[in-house]
């Protein structure tokens, strides 16, 4: 019986070293950041983030290694305390993304969201999801700006 429990287990019931679940989001600390090809050190420097706040999917990791997916498809190691935890979101699209006022369809529009900008998220909710730039705020739906679908970002 106790193999039978055992063996209905999925990987995802494991904890991940940081106790957190994979994947998730968190933000580039600093504006210098190396990604790396591998967990440490010693491996082989892929090229080097430039963009402090950038929000980056983690899909894997280690004790003191987070293995990253970036908004370009990028995947690469970074060391934990180059992260922060927070949520961000980043505009992939080619055109500004409308922030409305209200989390429904016609809703008015609040601001827009310019192609590349960033922002903080606030939180999801419905398959809405509330994001903050600068001084404006709105709701966009989920999955529509790069940081908001639950889903693998990288392959």
């Amino acid at each position: 019986m106790a193999a039978l429990l055992l063996a209905g287990a999925a990987p995802a019931d494991r904890p991940t070293p940081s106790g957190y679940p994979v994947p998730r989001y968190i933000v580039l600390k600093f504006g210098k950041v190396n990604a790396r090809a591998g967990p440490g050190d010693d491996h082989r420097l892929l090229w080097v983030y430039r963009t402090r706040g950038l929000p980056v999917q983690v899909v894997a990791e280690t004790a003191d290694w987070r293995r990253v997916c970036d908004p370009e498809g990028g995947v690469a190691w970074v060391h934990k305390r180059v992260t922060d935890g927070r949520r961000a979101v980043i505009n992939t699209r080619r055109q500004p993304v409308a922030l409305l006022r209200r989390p429904e369809r016609g809703a008015e529009t609040a601001a827009y969201l310019n192609v590349r900008a960033m922002a903080s998220l606030t939180r999801c909710e419905k398959g809405w999801c509330r994001v903050k730039a600068d001084r404006a705020s709105g709701w966009v739906r989920e999955g529509t700006l790069w940081g908001t679908s639950d889903a693998p970002q990288c392959r």
